[in-house]
């Protein structure tokens, strides 16, 4: 059970990264565009999504991915607390 808890909590935390990755790209003029940028594109965006669609910008700002990392965060904490109701 604690190899189970310790790979979803793992998977979670470098999928966090990812994000903060590829938000990060969007910094540097044609990173999104390399195919590391890509990668993490396919990744990220499915995620991102229905955050962007309830989440409108403020004027330049996108503060989308950070409701989306903590909605992670969350979800990291609910499977935690699950994983300690059950053993």
């Amino acid at each position: 059970m604690d190899i189970i808890f310790s790979l979803i909590t793992t998977l979670l935390t470098f999928y966090s990264y990812a994000i903060i990755i590829y938000i990060l790209l969007s910094w540097f003029p044609g990173a999104r565009e390399s195919g590391f940028g890509q990668i993490l594109a396919k990744i990220c965006e499915p995620y991102l999504e229905p955050f962007r669609k309830i989440i409108p910008p403020l004027g330049m700002i996108d503060i989308s991915p950070i409701v989306a990392i903590l909605a992670l965060k969350f979800a990291q904490y609910g499977v935690a607390s699950l994983f300690r109701m059950l053993g």
